[in-house]
């Protein structure tokens, strides 16, 4: 039996590769793992979430970005796309033009592939983030969205569903339910409701 080899690349290494590549990776501690596509839902919620947010944040120094824009947990020695995040440091003080060290809130729209990940490797690792604020899991399969909260003394977690509106105190933002699965046809959200 074999030992196989994985190889270990260096933090400079992988901003390179992702600086000239077509295919997105995530870095988790000198590990390269490529990114898959989304689902139509998956795209539909993402997008809403981020139009959502980047109306409310206008004219605010906060940044609402959407896929393409890393988040660098430097504790764990990651670098992670969420779907969404933003982030209120201001422009002219970020570090690199391809990720962030800072964000207050971070969402990810789970798919059957990363649900597992996202729920708790992921969010244990945000949560690492001195500044982040809020941790969203958005469900693609049904109407409802978990919600990871700092408190001074830990994390609460929040559960809206179905006709509920809720409520992110990272950016002062009351978002209804049905605004982020607007357009997601009930077909797509076949779950629990």
């Amino acid at each position: 039996m074999h030992a196989v080899k994985i190889p270990c690349y260096s933090i400079e290494q992988y901003l390179e590769i992702e600086r000239d590549g077509e295919q997105r990776h995530e870095y988790l501690n000198g590990e390269i793992v490529a990114m898959t596509g989304g689902s139509l839902a998956h795209n539909l919620i993402t997008g809403n979430l981020f139009s959502a947010l980047r109306a409310h944040l206008r004219g605010t120094p906060c940044r609402a970005y959407v896929n393409d824009v890393k988040v660098r947990v430097e504790t764990a020695n990651c670098f992670f796309y969420p779907d969404v995040l933003v982030s209120c440091l201001e422009t002219t003080r970020l570090d690199n033009c391809y990720f962030v060290n800072d964000a207050q809130l971070i969402v990810e729209v789970l798919s059957p592939s990363t649900r597992q990940r996202d729920r708790e490797f992921k969010r244990f690792t945000y949560q690492q983030l001195p500044g982040l604020r809020e941790y969203l899991l958005v469900a693609q399969d049904r109407r409802q969205v978990m919600v990871y909260r700092r408190l001074p003394d830990g994390w609460e977690q929040l559960t809206y569903s179905a006709g509920e509106t809720m409520e992110l105190d990272s950016v002062g933002l009351a978002l209804p339910l049905s605004q982020i699965y607007e357009d997601v046809p009930d077909d797509l959200l076949a779950g629990n409701e």
